[in-house]
């Protein structure tokens, strides 16, 4: 048969008497609405299973990605997906635990987090996506901390010390990326000065607690300085470890070309290093840090004191660190040079 065919049959039924069946219509409106009811309860049941598969998927995306069994289900104040580890071991294996994790976003100029303190040393982490730029300041209560800032957008987990109040048992670090005032750039000579556009890009900002080492762990010796730099000879070089030494002093005769002085350290925490000098009773303006070297061309953040042809002059050096360093000690050499 086909579909012609079914449709003159059914219009010829169509027309013609009634089916003797009284009930006819009343056997037919009980079909149509148990078929109403079976269509309700089937999109009931699968909006049910829509809301379960829902609830689990978020439960799911709540829980750490561990292999431990989840706890109990409680009321908690959701923190920022971090890409900084909840745990993580240093090279020297100290054990670094995470207190609290924020994020700035790009749109973001300042976020803060309270943490509680424990007497224990603690550092601020940050990793960074985007472009490189001005890192985060670290305030503790409003303050600055003190030690340098972050990388440029780093694209790997770095660590600084974080110094609190003594006697605090509380503080809120504070990230801030807000700038005041203004610039502008100009790209070609005698163009137009073209204002400044502020870099675009994420951080993960964490602080962890740490728990000192219960031996002392010895860093590697710190390779020998080479024996010129810059265009310069060494005619001095001073070894030592942090704690412990913290000076050097040495008498110069003047060439009549500047005198140079480079350090170099071992041990995981020789970023924390700082080194100030003076010569001739000039000092230098700011702290000089510490560079590690292990391979490939030499880490120079060689200083320079011009001291006139001839002239005597004292070299004194001044070796610090910041932060908390226990059972870490890190071990440094400076070289003095010139022509």
């Amino acid at each position: 048969m086909t579909v012609q065919d079914l449709r003159d049959v059914l219009r010829e039924r169509a027309e013609g008497p009634s089916p003797a069946n009284p009930h006819r219509h009343d056997e037919v409106r009980a079909r149509i609405r148990r078929r109403r009811m079976r269509r309700r309860a089937m999109v009931g049941g699968a909006v049910s299973v829509a809301s379960v598969v829902a609830a689990v998927v978020v439960i799911v995306a709540l829980l750490p990605g561990t292999a431990e069994e989840p706890p109990p289900a409680t009321t908690v104040t959701a923190e920022p997906a971090s890409g900084l580890p909840e745990r993580y071991t240093a090279p020297d294996g100290t054990v670094y635990r995470r207190l609290a994790t924020t994020r700035l976003v790009a749109s973001g100029v300042k976020t803060s987090v309270t943490i509680p303190v424990s007497g224990e040393p603690l550092d601020v982490a940050a990793r960074c996506d985007g472009e490189a730029g001005a890192s985060p300041r670290v305030l503790v209560n409003g303050r600055n901390t003190g030690p340098h800032g972050f990388s440029p957008c780093p694209e790997d987990m770095e660590l600084r010390p974080l110094i609190v109040p003594k006697d605090a048992e509380e503080v809120t670090v504070t990230f801030d990326r807000t700038t005041s005032g203004g610039g502008c750039v100009m790209r070609t000579r005698n163009g137009p000065c073209e204002p400044v556009k502020p870099q675009r890009s994420d951080w993960d900002l964490a602080v962890y607690q740490w728990i000192p080492p219960a031996r002392m762990v010895t860093p590697e010796p710190v390779r020998a300085m080479p024996e010129r730099l810059a265009g310069k000879r060494m005619i001095a070089q001073f070894r030592g470890a942090w704690p412990g030494e913290s000076t050097i002093e040495m008498q110069v005769v003047g060439t009549g070309d500047p005198i140079g002085i480079d350090q170099i350290c071992s041990g995981d925490l020789a970023g924390r290093m700082w080194f100030k000098y003076q010569v001739g009773g000039k000092e230098s303006p700011t702290r000089s840090g510490c560079g590690v070297w292990k391979e490939g061309p030499f880490p120079t953040a060689m200083e320079e004191f011009t001291v006139p042809k001839g002239k005597r002059v004292t070299v004194t050096g001044r070796v610090g660190f910041w932060g908390e360093s226990t059972n870490r000690p890190v071990k440094w050499a400076i070289g003095v040079y010139r022509k």
